[in-house]
């Protein structure tokens, strides 16, 4: 039987679920009722005193006791020591279902054997890095070529932000220009540039904190779906030298927590063109989880410049890289050649030999097992539960997928507006109801990416979706306001 290409299965009605949002942080929160709360905490003493203490002890050597902003879970991080498919488990024997899936890469599920099985192969043949040219470093590259023809070259790197910084590079050497238009919300990794409308639109420099104003001047943002700001921002630029680029994430920012309009990238691909401005595609989440064609593939819309992160290297590390075409990338040629600008890129570990060959094994296996379809549906299946709860219960509560990346928004706090004149009494109490319902689904056995965004796997059977719902049940029957369902 053949397979459709994509894991999103339906295009949400997106207009909705911004209504719907806006709903949500336009009343009272609904958290936990505070003697659940309590025998939440009350759980986490218990149940996982070893990570408690180990991350307390970690703060001695580790600025705030970890070393990913990932971990930072209240109340305290957990300590993992097993990753196998679908679930975690902690210092203290506890599993967890994945929802984490390490922020994204493990479409296939965590640790996947027969992708661990060349990685370790490769390790006992030549080591992890030699420094030097490797056979992979062609076969990935060429591999997502025939997946993502717009990416003619590729140039393996340690993460998704060199990616962009060397994105943002390349495009100011080949346009000579220097501006660069972001979407307000989108993270688009942690570099001076591009530290700019982290999380809610509007908010410009507002997080930049140790970085030089010169760093930022550059950099703009437009609002999400606002395309007449967008053609009004290039246009400005136009009068005063034009844009470099546009760089997008293409479902929306921060992974679709504000998604897009449908024909949103097909628009700002046109805008492209009209003012000779590069467009750059951050896939760093969407790049094969997506499908294997990336979000480029679904829209049918060829970015100039593709961003890689995550999947690129199948949940291993050094998991980066730009691709795009030939007469951009070439800038990124390595070495010098005398008359000719180059945007210097460099990293000693980039494009080593686990990280090339753990990507090119994963991306076939993906390819082999239509693991992003299977993801994609338990996506889908994960999603109408969580809305048949909210509905259920009568919650305010805000459901919605785009296949396997699912999003669950309890207090709305990235959903402020930066116009709002209570913002900044808001997002404090918001963003710890974020942080309580993350917890309350930690002692329900639920791993979540800060408690409202959740990524699905193959790994993630029917059955496995069916017991994480029934945690999620479980949680909001709890909720402030819930009486007695019959």
């Amino acid at each position: 039987m053949t397979q459709p290409m994509y894991a999103i299965s339906h295009w949400p009605d997106t207009p909705m679920i911004m209504k719907r949002l806006k709903a949500l942080v336009g009343q009272p929160m609904r958290p936990l009722r505070r003697d659940r709360m309590k025998a939440v905490l009350d759980h986490f003493d218990t149940r996982c005193a070893g990570s408690k203490a180990m991350t307390e002890a970690a703060k001695a050597y580790i600025p705030g006791g970890v070393q990913h902003n990932l971990a930072f879970n209240y109340p305290f991080p957990l300590a993992m020591a097993k990753a196998d498919g679908p679930y975690l488990w902690d210092v203290d024997g506890n599993r967890y279902i994945d929802f984490l899936q390490a922020g994204g890469p493990t479409v296939l599920g965590s640790n996947y054997r027969p992708v661990q099985e060349r990685v370790i192969d490769l390790i006992r043949e030549c080591g992890p890095v030699t420094g030097l040219f490797h056979e992979y470093e062609m076969k990935l590259a060429r591999l997502i070529n025939r997946h993502m023809p717009s990416v003619e070259l590729f140039r393996m790197l340690g993460s998704g932000t060199e990616g962009v910084m060397a994105a943002i590079r390349a495009a100011r050497c080949f346009t000579g220009r220097e501006k660069i238009i972001k979407v307000g919300g989108a993270y688009h990794g942690w570099s001076d540039q591009m530290v700019y409308g982290l999380h809610i639109p509007g908010t410009g420099s507002f997080e930049a904190h140790g970085i030089p104003k010169g760093c930022l001047a550059m950099t703009r943002e437009v609002y999400p779906n606002d395309i007449d700001a967008l053609e009004k921002l290039l246009a400005e630029n136009h009068k005063d030298g034009g844009t470099a680029a546009v760089i997008v994430e293409p479902l929306g920012p921060e992974s679709a927590t504000r998604p897009v309009a449908a024909d949103y990238n097909r628009q700002v691909r046109d805008l492209c063109d009209r003012f000779e401005t590069l467009l750059i595609f951050d896939e760093v989440v969407t790049g094969f989880r997506i499908g294997l064609g990336g979000a480029q593939g679904y829209f049918n819309v060829a970015p100039d410049l593709t961003v890689f992160g995550k999947c690129v290297a199948g949940g291993y590390p050094a998991a980066g890289g730009l691709g795009g075409r030939r007469e951009v990338m070439a800038t990124l040629a390595a070495g010098l050649e005398s008359g000719k600008p180059r945007a210097y890129v460099g990293g000693t570990l980039a494009a080593n030999p686990l990280s090339c060959a753990a990507g090119y094994h994963a991306i076939k296996a993906i390819e082999e097992t239509g693991a992003h379809i299977r993801a994609g549906q338990a996506g889908d299946r994960l999603c109408r539960g969580l809305e048949n709860l909210i509905e259920k219960y009568n919650l305010p509560f805000v459901a919605f997928n785009f296949g396997s990346i699912c999003h669950l928004q309890t207090s709305g706090v990235m959903l402020l507006e930066v116009t709002d004149p209570n913002i900044f009494t808001e997002i404090g109490p918001r963003k710890h109801m974020m942080e309580e319902m993350g917890a309350a689904f930690a002692a329900e056995g639920i791993i979540s990416l800060a408690g409202s965004r959740l990524y699905t796997s193959m790994a993630d059977t029917d059955q496995v979706i069916d017991d994480a719902l029934a945690g999620f049940e479980r949680v909001f029957q709890n909720i402030e306001g819930v009486g007695s369902v019959g």
